[in-house]
């Protein structure tokens, strides 16, 4: 699957590695459609990147934000050829607190946005992506799934945080054999903790103690995904692999 000419949609585009993801692709000449609830920010970077990007507001756990960002996809761009999912949230909680138990409704909401709102776009992509028309490899698309080496290697707090990772790690595999009948090709990277918004208590603890266990730290930048690009969206040996992204880190319970 070739970049250049190709249209894709990034959640989580307006910030962090989903803004890495946005430039890196208009740099290599595809078009991108910014799927991301920060309208200001998002707008801003398609403005920046000109006739190759546009912005559209979208909650990934809605169905019709999702489509929204497919529809705008086929209409300014013609066509879908890839999705790389970067929006998720995290948290740090216990599951048992000093003031009682772990709250459900966090919980719930972590795994609607990182698991269920990943699959939702997965699902409305790949509908569009199949319609297309297939490259002379026979291929019609790339999906592009970010989970996190917490989904092996939790930390203490982070329980509804590795559940929506790891269902994003299992998933991946019984979806690329979904798809693979219509040309559609499904990866999946584990990043280590980037510099997405996530809660102020999670990110202080996530910047203070985990780059220090890994040696190189390149990898935490928000344009990391650029060291995969051989691996993810060129080679098509790749498809329903897990890459891990994390400068071999393991985390440590806290």
């Amino acid at each position: 699957m070739q970049l250049k000419g190709s249209t894709f949609i990034v959640t989580g585009g307006a910030s962090g590695l989903g803004e890495g993801t946005v430039k890196m692709l208009a740099e290599a000449g595809a078009n991108v459609v910014i799927a991301d609830l920060q309208a200001d920010k998002g707008e801003a970077i398609a403005k920046q990147l000109g006739q190759k990007a546009r912005f559209a507001k979208c909650d990934v756990t809605h169905e019709t934000d999702g489509q929204t960002a497919v529809d705008a996809a086929l209409k300014d761009f013609g066509a879908l050829q890839g999705l790389v999912n970067c929006a998720g949230i995290a948290i740090a909680e216990r599951t048992v607190k000093k003031d009682g138990p772990h709250a459900l409704a966090s919980f719930t909401r972590v795994i609607g946005i990182n698991l269920i709102g990943t699959f939702n776009m997965i699902r409305l992509a790949a509908v569009a992506m199949a319609k297309g028309q297939p490259n002379a490899a026979g291929e019609r698309g790339v999906i592009v799934n970010t989970a996190s080496v917490a989904a092996y290697d939790g930390q203490i707090g982070q329980a509804a945080y590795s559940a929506s990772k790891g269902g994003v790690v299992g998933m991946t595999l019984p979806i690329a054999r979904d798809l693979s009948r219509d040309g559609i090709a499904s990866a999946l990277s584990l990043r280590a903790s980037s510099r997405r918004r996530c809660c102020s208590a999670c990110r202080r603890r996530s910047r203070r103690r985990s780059p220090s266990r890994c040696r190189f730290r390149r990898g935490w930048q928000a344009g990391g995904l650029r060291s995969a690009r051989p691996a993810d969206r060129r080679e098509r040996d790749a498809e329903r692999e897990t890459i891990r992204l994390d400068g071999a880190i393991r985390m440590a319970p806290k």
